[in-house]
């Protein structure tokens, strides 16, 4: 049917139905050519207003009624893609390297330094920590598995402590901090052996030393100690635990304020750097 138009009437159109035959043509093949960039990126060079043409490999979508152009994503960058190996190998190089050292007690002055030097490349990947953001990292049960202080062999590192050795029959076992967030509760947990003359067996205690702590900066922790429990362990776990009388503010030592700042040097969610107000460089494993 032929459409109709005059100057009074807009035209009219056949609506017939188009041929059995037809069908409408679909995409048919993905090729992979060269083609120029469009104009935005052309680059101007030279005072004739000449253009250098950049050649892109793309992916073209070809249809016989248009070609469609669909470019390759960018590539991921090679640094994203590797930026956790660096840490975790400088972490296992750390832990490496203090293993086998009771501590920090069997220690030599060489040990010493290359744990030292372990942690520093630790410190300087991680960045700078700050506690104001990662508070939560803080929270659980610590395990230390080093520290520095230690090599001095006597228990309270550079402050004074009693010896280990011979001088007393004390055998020091795992040390623990349990931090909670929350109550600002801070324990360091120390896990004896105190020997008895023969035939009484040696008996074993944890002693908690239970501390306060605050944020004082963004990476700097200051604990303030409030008493010390003493509980018997193994077959004399059944006796009730005991705390330790608080020594008068009079008679402490000067050493013995009561109190210690340290910095978090390396957080993540298991392993903990820590470095001392007179240098101790402690690292703690999330246990």
């Amino acid at each position: 049917m032929a459409s109709v138009s005059s100057p009074l009437h807009p035209p009219v159109f056949s609506l017939s139905p188009p041929p059995p035959a037809a069908k409408c043509k679909l995409p048919s093949k993905v090729h992979t050519v060269q083609r120029t960039s469009p104009s935005p990126h052309e680059t101007r060079t030279g005072r004739d207003s000449s253009y250098t043409h950049h050649r892109q490999r793309s992916v073209v979508l070809r249809s016989a009624l248009d070609e469609i152009y669909v470019l390759d994503p960018p590539p991921s960058s090679p640094y994203e893609e590797g930026k956790t190996e660096p840490i975790a190998s400088l972490k296992l190089k750390l832990l490496s390297v203090v293993s086998g050292l009771n501590r920090g007690l069997a220690a030599s002055e060489d040990d010493q330094q290359k744990a030292d030097a372990a942690a520093k490349d630790l410190e300087a990947a991680g960045g700078l920590v700050d506690l104001s953001k990662d508070i939560d990292k803080l929270q659980g049960r610590w395990k230390l598995i080093y520290s520095s202080a230690f090599s001095s062999r006597t228990l309270g590192g550079s402050r004074p402590g009693p010896p280990t050795g011979r001088l007393l029959p004390i055998t020091l076992g795992q040390v623990f901090q349990r931090i909670d967030v929350l109550s600002k509760d801070f324990d360091n947990i120390v896990e004896l052996e105190l020997g008895a003359p023969w035939p009484l067996q040696p008996v074993e205690v944890t002693a908690t030393l239970a501390h306060k702590f605050e944020l004082i900066g963004s990476a700097k922790i200051k604990i303030t100690f409030e008493k010390t429990t003493v509980k018997t362990t193994g077959n004399l776990s059944q006796l009730p635990p005991l705390e330790v009388p608080r020594i008068p503010d009079a008679l402490r030592p000067p050493s013995n304020t009561g109190s210690g700042e340290f910095e978090v040097t390396y957080l993540d969610a298991d392993t903990r750097v820590t470095r001392g107000d007179r240098s101790e460089l402690r690292v703690f494993v999330l246990s």
